[in-house]
Parts: C-alpha cells; structure tokens; sequence
C-alpha cells in the first residue's frame, strides 16, 4: 500500500470549475486560467476540475489530464486541489490518481461506479483496490442519481480499512444521510472530510457539522459562497440563511431552466467569461429557451451588483424580513431536533 500522510481534512468551499471551451468546442486554456485566477482573488478555498460541473464525462482521458493540468499549473499551490478522477473502470482510475498526484493535487474525488447499478460489496470492492494502489488521498463521491450509491456501512467500512480514503463529496442533498455518515464515521476518524454538493442545503449540511461543500454556485458567485462560509463558521446564522436564500434563488434558476450545466455557463457569460457552447448538442428550442434564461439570470446577478440590468429592466423581488428569517431559522433548528 502506498505510504500515506494527510496534511489536513479539506475544509471550506471547493469550486467545481466548469470547462470553458473556444468556438471550436476545444479547451479555452487561456479562459480557463483566467477563471482559476478570478476564484481564487474572490475567495474559493479550493478548485475541483473534472466534476460534473467540468462535464468531465464529455472530455475524453487525454482532455481530463490537461484540465487539471492547466489548473494545477495556474492554481501554483494557491489553494488546493481536489481533482475529478472518474474513469469508467479501475485500472484507468487509479492512472489518473497516479497522473494527478504528480502534479501535487491535494486529493482525488471519484464517482460510485457509474452505468452498472451495482450493490453495497461492489461498490466496498471498487473503492477499496482503488485506495489500496493510490498514492494521493481519496475522496469518495456518491451521487446516487446517476451512480451506484454509497450507504452508510460502506463509507464507514471504507474510513476504517483505507488510510487513503480520507473524505466523501456528498450530492444526494439528504441531510439525515449526511447526519448519520458523521455520526458513524468521525468518531473513529477525526480526520475525515465532509463535503456536500447539493448548493441549496449548504446551511443545514454546515450546521450539522460538515466540513464544506463542493457547490457549482461557487463557480458563478463565489463571493456569496465564501461569506456564506464565513458567516456560518462565525456563528451567524441568520446572516447565514439569508445568503442561502439568495443562493438558492439563483441556483434554482441555472438548475431548472434548462440542461445541467447550460444555466451555469450562461450565467458565467454574464460575469464576463467566454465559456463556449458545451459539447452537447443542441435544438433550435433549446438556443431559445437559453436566450430567455439569460435575461432571467441578468436580472438576479444585477440584484446582487453583478452586473448591469437587462434593456427593459426587472422586476424586483421584495427582500425577506426579519421576521420571515427568523421563522426559517426556527424551522430548520426544529428539524434537525435541536
């Protein structure tokens, strides 16, 4: 087994990049070193490329080695890197493990096995010949809406029997699942990271005790995402939730409105980045309903002093009240049964 050290558990919010392509659809390297250097001046504790965010599936091997890469080469040991390192068999993903490390990534993220439904031992099997041959720490990544999922005995199992497994990206947005990962794991061990990727319950997964999230909001409005952080970590919490609702307003709409992660990348146009197309095609429809979401995200970003209001203006939203927050905060505390 290789030998392990772990300088610290990952802590705050890791941006998962999106991929900013040229006309040609190929890599923009000079945008994408733009765009590390604009998160990290705005507060992004980590960067984490090749996530689902960095549509990581749509890149070949070869493309997903210069993407971390150029980010590891533009970061500089700035802040650290979690580097996406789902390859579709184990054999491929521990070579990227081997690649990354080299390039002095802090730690790896890698997706339950994907396509094949696979059950509790599999997935146990999977992560553990993975660890065993790792020389970078691992970050298991369980999104059960497209890969096999990751229970609790599992990652438990995993944090006791692999040194190399030192955290878990969470994107199922459950927080009792994440309560009950906690409880199970960090008695045993402290040094185990937590990290939620569902952006529109960061506050509750902060207040139960995780360590930070992985939040493709982070990626548009970073600004937001670290005072959320920072409120939460000081003990703001009603500062906390109102940065949360905004977020939330903002997320939805990028979400919702049309193919994951057209909205993000409409939305990083906006901040002044040229992000390509993506590699999906798409319909005549869908280049219209784009064009209409782009107004819906420039009337949002310019509340919140982002950017210019759209000709013809927008439509306020009247702002939450005192009362209305504090309500919220009760709700929350209430079910989280404290």
């Amino acid at each position: 087994m290789p030998e392990t050290t772990h300088p610290s558990v990952l802590k705050g919010i890791f941006t998962p990049n999106l991929t900013l392509l040229d006309s040609r659809g190929d890599i923009n390297e000079r945008e994408m070193r733009r765009y590390v250097d604009w998160l990290i001046e705005r507060g992004v504790h980590g960067l984490y490329p090749n996530g689902s965010t960095g549509e990581f599936t749509r890149f070949n091997p070869q493309e997903r080695r210069r993407i971390i890469e150029i980010v590891a080469d533009q970061t500089a040991g700035r802040v650290p890197i979690l580097a996406g390192a789902a390859e579709a068999n184990v054999r491929e993903t521990i070579e990227a493990c081997e690649h990354y490390h080299t390039l002095g990534c802090r730690a790896v993220a890698i997706v339950s096995p994907f396509y094949y439904r696979l059950g509790p031992e599999a997935v146990y099997a999977y992560f553990k010949e993975i660890a065993d041959h790792s020389p970078i720490d691992v970050t298991l990544y369980n999104i059960p809406l497209f890969a096999s999922p990751i229970d609790v005995p599992t990652v438990k199992r995993l944090a006791l029997e692999c040194p190399r497994v030192t955290g878990i990206k969470d994107s199922s947005g459950d927080v009792s699942h994440m309560l009950r990962m906690i409880d199970a794991v960090r008695p045993h061990r402290p040094d185990f990271s937590f990290l939620t990727g569902w952006d529109t319950a960061l506050v509750p997964m902060l207040l139960i005790g995780c360590d930070g999230g992985t939040n493709a909001s982070s990626g548009i409005v970073p600004e937001i995402t670290r005072k959320l952080y920072d409120t939460m970590s000081a003990g703001r919490l009603n500062e906390a939730l109102d940065l949360q609702l905004r977020l939330l307003r903002l997320f939805d709409v990028m979400l919702y409105s049309s193919e994951f992660p057209d909205g993000f990348r409409a939305a990083l146009q906006l901040r002044g980045f040229q992000t390509g197309t993506g590699r999906q095609p798409k319909s005549q429809v869908q280049h219209e309903q784009l064009e209409k979401l782009t107004g819906q995200l420039q009337c949002i970003l310019s509340q919140e002093g982002f950017t210019d209001q759209p000709i013809g203006g927008c439509q306020q939203a009247a702002p939450m009240t005192a009362s209305q927050i504090e309500r919220i905060v009760q709700d929350v505390l209430k079910q989280l049964g404290t």
